[in-house]
């Protein structure tokens, strides 16, 4: 049996998608128990809602997850809710620390985010299997 593909109803799919989210004004907060507070959490609520975390790592200003969803998601959806609720549950665990950081209260990230699919093969190697059939 082929485990590149989740399945599911009449579905067969494998959707990855590489997410990048930067704190509000670039600021290098995600050090320490920030960062692995940060990353517990979107464990947590990946978890919670079927996601699956590929990989994970913070740097001083941004993170980066490569995480595997179903196709009735959206990777909006997904962006919102992670930036939601780890916004929630930092400045629940670190007021003070955050509104030195911070002049507006419940700040995190910032308004954007870097979103882009992955897949088991090239983009060259699909269109050539497109530009095949027939």
């Amino acid at each position: 049996m082929d485990n590149r593909y989740n399945r599911h109803n009449r579905r067969k799919y494998s959707l990855k998608v590489h997410i990048v989210l930067v704190t509000k004004y670039r600021k290098q907060i995600l050090k320490g128990s920030i960062a692995d507070n940060v990353k517990q959490k979107i464990y947590d609520i990946c978890n919670s809602k079927g996601y699956g975390i590929i990989a994970m790592e913070t740097d001083k200003d941004h993170i980066h997850f490569l995480i595997s969803y179903d196709t009735t998601d959206r990777v909006c959806n997904i962006v919102k809710l992670i930036k939601q609720q780890t916004t929630y549950y930092l400045w629940q665990r670190y007021p003070n620390f955050l509104s030195k950081c911070y002049w507006k209260y419940k700040i995190f990230w910032s308004d954007g985010y870097f979103a882009c699919s992955i897949g088991e093969v090239s983009s060259a190697t699909i269109q050539k299997y497109i530009e095949n059939q027939g």
